[in-house]
């Protein structure tokens, strides 16, 4: 077996290991069996060690580190963080320091302290941070529109089953009342509605995608792009994510003004309870083989 000759594979960590973290191991473990490759594992870890005895398939024990400064020792090219927004928090800088991030919870960018720091230690060790588009549908185009300051506006509305979601009080409990009022009968209940740096603290597992949004965004950032969460019970087998936006008016007729208006709906299929959507995993995917030679900085792939 040989890897690619063309390249050497990246050396990847993998930190969580959950349902994406766990598709992301399999993946690579399932690219070694071609002729070429582009990632080479070299460490995975996760906040509990139970679920690696959990895991019912082949693992490569050798792999799990108990800390992840033990992961770090062994010099990666890239870090994936797929656990939880406040694994960024405590170990990004570390993670700059020895090799470049791709961030799977951009939640933890709406901690508008925690972006400034971490774009600044992007400079300073020369490293660089990706995230992936994931659910987020167009990115490459509202990012022209964000560069040349052309977007007035952008809303995304995600839409799951009650049970795909892990919320925060009060949320929670407002998700929990509501769905006993409905008594079971099908309907939307609109769980939350507004800027999307609140929500981000409130449902950091489930709003990755508006987080995207709003980062790719930054004119607008996490306090001007909106966000509305949605359950309903109907969506057993899928998730809905819209993304709506505006652009500046334009004159015609010399008279009438039109403004220029996109809406995407994307719907995803999903199993029942997860968070993420199979597309989404694949996009994830995709993201990773993108993220290298960018220069330091925060940079959507």
């Amino acid at each position: 077996m040989q890897c690619n000759t063309k390249t050497q594979p990246l050396r990847i960590g993998i930190l969580g290991f959950g349902h994406l973290g766990q598709f992301i191991y399999e993946y690579i473990e399932n690219e070694h069996n071609k002729s070429t490759y582009d990632f080479d594992l070299s460490f995975i870890w996760n906040r509990s060690k139970d679920i690696f005895l959990t895991y019912n398939k082949k693992l490569d024990q050798n792999l799990i580190v108990s800390t992840v400064e033990e992961g770090l020792q062994r010099l990666p090219d890239l870090v994936i963080e797929v656990a939880h927004p406040n694994v960024i928090e405590i170990y990004a800088e570390k993670i700059l320091d020895i090799c470049d991030l791709f961030i799977g919870s951009p939640t933890a960018l709406a901690n508008a302290s925690l972006e400034i720091v971490l774009r600044k230690k992007t400079l300073t060790s020369g490293h660089a941070i990706y995230i992936g588009t994931g659910a987020f549908w167009g990115a490459e185009d509202i990012d022209k529109m964000n560069e040349r300051n052309t977007l007035c506006s952008l809303s995304i509305t995600m839409k799951k089953h009650p049970d795909c979601y892990k919320l925060n009080e009060p949320l929670r409990s407002k998700l929990h009342n509501e769905r006993i009022k409905l008594d079971d009968q099908p309907g939307e209940i609109i769980i939350y509605s507004g800027p999307v740096r609140e929500l981000c603290q409130l449902a950091p597992n489930n709003v990755n995608t508006m987080a995207v949004g709003a980062t790719i965004a930054s004119n607008l950032g996490f306090d001007h792009v909106q966000g509305c969460l949605i359950a309903d019970t109907s969506l057993y087998d899928r998730h809905i994510v819209e993304i709506e936006l505006t652009g500046p008016e334009k004159k015609i007729d010399n008279n009438k003004q039109v403004k220029f208006h996109l809406k995407t709906i994307r719907t995803n299929p999903a199993e029942f309870g997860v968070v993420t959507g199979t597309a989404t995993l694949l996009s994830f995917i995709s993201s990773i083989k993108r993220a290298k030679g960018r220069t330091p900085g925060i940079h959507i792939v």
